[in-house]
């Protein structure tokens, strides 16, 4: 079965709301392969469980990584939790990666409420997959 990627990021304020969305939806994230950044990925992965590819940390270019994954077809959503309140040194990485998902038509989620909304469209393709794998037999 092929399975999407999807890529996990969150700023360290952020992190603590990532860890009760995955928990939140930890059988449906199971699903897909999970990537994301070193402290997002350990966190989620010690958390719930899940087998979670970790790429360097954010500001040891784990963003740069991720955009390289996406670039190359290999990563089908990113959730993305920042903290747009807070003045990051890596804001220009970010924009970058905000800018590689916008050219390569990846849905990307900077927020919980846009996170579910990710989740339920690739959930949905992940369906469709599934009845269309069936009815070709």
């Amino acid at each position: 079965m092929v399975r999407s990627t999807l890529a996990l990021i969150a700023h360290d304020s952020k992190k603590t709301e990532m860890l009760s969305f995955v928990k939140l939806h930890r059988n449906e994230l199971g699903y897909f392969r999970i990537i994301a950044t070193r402290g997002t990925g350990s966190l989620v992965s010690a958390g719930t469980g899940l087998t979670v590819t970790v790429v360097h940390s954010e500001t040891e270019g784990g963003d740069r990584e991720i955009g390289d994954k996406i670039i190359r077809g290999e990563i089908h959503g990113l959730i993305f939790l920042r903290d747009p309140l807070i003045s990051h040194s890596s804001e220009p990485d970010v924009n970058n990666l905000l800018r590689v998902c916008d050219v390569y038509k990846i849905p990307m989620a900077t927020n919980i409420a846009t996170a579910e909304s990710i989740l339920d469209s690739l959930l949905e393709d992940l369906q469709i997959w599934k009845r269309e794998k069936v009815t070709s037999y």
